[in-house]
């Protein structure tokens, strides 16, 4: 008996796939990819690879945190039988040098990282890595770089507000299942939104749109004068420290004393705040760097458009490498077509999710 995962029902997870599939025009025949086998929401990458066409699909997996390695096979099996495509995926332990040697597209996921010097080495001349997020999320522990650029192969991220990825149009549901989740209501709540990036009027437009009342500013100040709020979210572009400093908190909640503090993007003073009175949510602190709720926590769509877009970027690159266009051309064209970037040293790189 295969445990069900939450939000998943085969037949909605095959249908959102193939409308995503049909929405990016996907196509990935001829391929050989190389991804990994998840569990959750992240099930889905090797099935949307396998279905867009790919020739041979080689997943890796292993035992984590998240679930065990019999655990991420039987989800991903299970959905492939469904879809009629288990017989085009091949679930590994291990990257071994003879799938490395094979693989067209190789994805920057969690089981195949990391992406090392000698992974590298073992790739075809005309294989591509997708990062399968933006290129400002990037990690430089999780791919060598260098070595990608000596052996000219590229390496290039997702634009996740392609109309056919839409990723943040998923961050208003995914601040709302916060609020919800520490029973604040919305409707007629005063919430501050302390937001210095792209995701405020996304935010701002879902909050809004289910009558709260909304104060938005790019970061505190010590002369802010506002009423009491129901609610504080946090959701700045996380640097090596905390992005409020102990001043700011301690003027927050002076200022609005037994408040809710939402910690969306942005690493905070738990510590402090606790002790100052504050309550912060999600209760269990998310890792350095990264949201405090992942696009998952609402359901299996985002991932599913998002790991789309990813593999797109793949299929796009790949077929211009392919082609005999020069890497500088390919990264151009891929560019025109909106659906990704090639990766920079000037890219501000900070993971995200």
């Amino acid at each position: 008996m295969i445990e069900q995962i939450q939000g998943f029902n085969n037949n909605r997870i095959l249908m959102l796939i193939k409308e995503s599939i049909h929405a990016c025009s996907l196509d990935l025949k001829g391929a050989v990819v190389l991804t990994e086998a998840a569990t959750g929401a992240y099930v889905v990458t090797p099935i949307i690879a396998a279905l867009a066409g790919a020739e041979q699909v080689f997943a890796i997996t292993k035992s984590s945190r998240y679930g065990s390695f019999e655990k991420a096979v039987n989800y991903t099996m299970q959905i492939a039988e469904y879809a009629k495509v288990s017989n085009k995926i091949n679930i590994q332990k291990y990257k071994k040098r003879k799938i490395i040697e094979q693989a067209d597209i190789i994805t920057n996921s969690g089981f195949i990282r990391p992406i090392d010097t000698k992974m590298v080495s073992w790739m075809k001349p005309t294989a591509v890595i997708p990062l399968m997020y933006e290129v400002w999320e990037f990690r430089e522990k999780d791919i060598d770089i260098k070595a990608c650029n000596e052996r000219k192969i590229p390496v290039a991220g997702t634009n996740e507000r392609h109309p056919a990825v839409n990723l943040f149009s998923f961050l208003g549901a995914m601040v709302i299942k916060l609020l919800v989740e520490a029973e604040i209501s919305i409707n007629n709540s005063r919430i501050l939104l302390l937001c210095d990036n792209d995701f405020m009027p996304y935010i701002v437009y879902s909050l809004e749109s289910k009558g709260a009342m909304v104060i938005t500013k790019r970061n505190w100040s010590q002369k802010d004068i506002i009423d009491p709020m129901d609610a504080i979210i946090i959701a700045l572009k996380p640097k090596d420290g905390f992005v409020l400093n102990n001043k700011c908190l301690r003027d927050i909640v002076y200022k609005n004393p037994g408040v809710l503090i939402f910690q969306f993007w942005g690493d905070v003073n738990r510590k402090l705040l606790l002790e100052l009175g504050a309550t912060v949510f999600p209760l269990k602190p998310a890792k350095k760097g990264h949201m405090g709720i992942l696009p998952s926590a609402i359901g299996p769509q985002p991932i599913i458009q998002l790991q789309c877009g990813g593999l797109k970027v793949g299929e796009l690159l790949w077929k211009s490498i392919k082609s005999g266009l020069t890497l500088e051309k390919s990264y151009k064209y891929l560019e025109k077509t909106g659906y990704g970037k090639r990766l920079t040293h000037n890219s501000n790189m900070t993971r995200m999710y």
